[in-house]
């Protein structure tokens, strides 16, 4: 997943050692800053002299995901200067940093992005895709691996659409119980328990509370979503409830109906990258289906406990026996 993100970020392909190198510094400092810089919230003048060895290693790792990104971004530049001609065959026709590069801030003397700017919005577009999807992925995988019958059932859904071809992106849009399947995966395991947090803008009742102006507001993802007053045996893993006649039907993860999940966030707020997420998470489950049977092995059983992290993951990871289901 990181790749792929990276690939659509720069719009190379790049070596393994240049890889390695991205997901390591990419890695490092968002381990480090969650864990170590939260101190800083509080009393942020006193934390400065007391602490300063942890914002040297902080702006260590920062130099050194600068001398990664720029020679990345410039290249960009150089390939629209050259007006799209690729320099070598690895060069992609579109990739996100183009789009950085076109944006201009007419508030500010109508200026381009600074490379410390772009490298922010590079840093935060492959931490905000990685570990989200792949997170959701292995979730989502667990639960074909536990529930042999829905995976058998998606796997015929698949077969038929695609026979022996490629799945491509339009194939997806034919699916109606894979994207079922998904939705069921981020209503039952978001990755995400909380969302960004939110201020109240003004004061405010919801519900006969006062929420008072400047307070932090978080919204309880992972508990809406399997609340039993608005879902039916939320603690089983039921796809069809997403199907026409099920009990989610008319759900999405956008808010734009009725909300009863929001592992993307809903309104003006809503996570940027839903469209690719979605999309992804659907091409890898379907293909990962198609080409494997996957199946639960003695001593390595699904376990569902969750564990805090960047995202909340599986405290025993997935475990699985593949078997091709081509020969």
């Amino acid at each position: 997943m990181f790749c792929l993100l990276v690939l659509m970020c720069f719009g190379e392909r790049l070596d393994e050692a240049a890889m390695r190198g991205i997901a390591t510094a990419q890695r490092d400092l968002l381990i480090y800053s969650s864990k170590k810089m939260a101190v800083f919230s509080f009393l942020p003048f006193i934390k400065v002299h007391l602490f300063r060895g942890r914002l040297d290693t902080v702006l260590a790792m920062w130099k050194r995901k600068m001398e990664l990104f720029v020679p990345l971004i410039n290249a960009r530049r150089e390939y629209k200067i050259r007006g799209g001609e690729p320099r070598k065959e690895t060069t992609f026709e579109h990739s996100y940093v183009d789009t950085l590069l076109d944006i201009k801030l007419p508030e500010e003397g109508n200026r381009p992005l600074t490379d410390i700017e772009m490298v922010n919005l590079c840093s935060e577009f492959l931490d905000a895709g990685t570990d989200t999807t792949s997170t959701g992925l292995q979730w989502i995988m667990a639960e074909l691996v536990k529930n042999p019958a829905i995976q058998h059932k998606l796997y015929e859904e698949i077969k038929a659409t695609t026979g022996e071809e490629e799945i491509s992106e339009e194939d997806l849009h034919k699916m109606p119980y894979l994207k079922a399947v998904v939705l069921e995966g981020l209503r039952k395991h978001p990755p995400a328990h909380f969302v960004l947090p939110h201020t109240a803008a003004q004061d405010m009742e919801v519900g006969g509370y006062l929420i008072p102006k400047g307070a932090t507001v978080n919204f309880m993802v992972a508990e809406m979503s399997r609340d039993d007053r608005e879902w039916e045996k939320p603690t089983e893993f039921v796809p069809e409830r997403f199907l026409p006649g099920g009990v989610g039907e008319g759900i999405d993860v956008t808010g734009n109906r009725e909300i009863k999940m929001m592992p993307f966030g809903v309104g003006r707020r809503i996570c940027a990258g839903l469209g690719i997420a979605m999309l992804h998470l659907e091409y890898f489950v379907a293909n990962m289906v198609r080409e494997f049977d996957w199946q639960e092995v003695a001593g390595e059983e699904v376990d569902f406990a969750e564990k805090n992290e960047f995202t909340v993951v599986m405290k025993k990871p997935l475990r699985p026996r593949l078997v091709p289901r081509r020969t």
